[in-house]
């Protein structure tokens, strides 16, 4: 992220905790389904704190640098449209296999290059890049945008799609203005922007059956 590990760990921190009640909001509406995608800012937010230890280290190829690599590139590339897809209802599935399937595709080539070559971070100013020698990395890029940010746009969820909106402008002006930290900068922001997701959780509508109804546990109406 930009700044520093303070802002970092400040960020992931708070970011953690909104995932964590998203987790615990989702579970007691008991909508398993839509798990995943309600954890997206726990992920996320542990990402941030990954990140702030990176900073401390003063970059280099570390076991955080690392583990930073991996959940940026492989493991978001097939959670997210996954998440998405998981959670649609019924008849908007068939669209969002797409992204899922290129996000699967996307996230084993990613993560067979990092199997292979080491990662290395460096404290640019105030911006952490991070050099992985990646071949093809405008393809890689490409798709990997496609999968994540494109099953966002795809999901009949008025709110996933703004989420979606939202991350690809997120990704725009990290290119601009942060080129040479252009991921960390744009997860930073992804990060960021999946506070909606807690949003989501709160204003779900109960499942069915779950109304409340007058008087005591298991007493009857009347």
């Amino acid at each position: 992220m930009c700044w520093s590990a303070t802002a970092d760990l400040a960020a992931g921190t708070v970011i953690c905790a909104a995932g964590a009640a998203a987790c615990a909001v989702t579970l007691h509406r008991r909508r398993p389904r839509e798990l995943p995608l309600a954890a997206l800012p726990l992920l996320l937010g542990a990402h941030q704190i990954t990140e702030a230890v990176v900073w401390r280290a003063g970059g280099g190829t570390g076991p955080a640098t690392t583990a930073w690599a991996v959940v940026a590139l492989p493991v978001l590339a097939v959670w997210v449209p996954l998440a998405v897809l998981l959670a649609a209802p019924r008849t908007a599935r068939t669209r969002l296999l797409a992204p899922a399937v290129l996000g699967a595709a996307t996230a084993a080539g990613l993560a067979a290059v990092l199997a292979t070559r080491p990662v290395s971070a460096e404290i640019r100013d105030h911006t952490v890049g991070y050099a992985i020698g990646l071949p093809g990395a405008g393809w890689f890029l490409a798709a990997y945008l496609a999968a994540t940010v494109g099953s966002l746009l795809l999901s009949p969820d008025r709110a996933l799609r703004r989420l979606g909106l939202l991350t690809g402008a997120a990704a725009a002006l990290s290119a601009v203005l942060w080129r040479t930290a252009f991921v960390s900068t744009w997860c930073a922001a992804a990060a960021v922007c999946s506070l909606l997701l807690l949003l989501r959780a709160l204003r779900a509508a109960p499942p069915a059956g779950a109304a409340h109804r007058p008087g005591r546990p298991g007493a009857p109406a009347g």
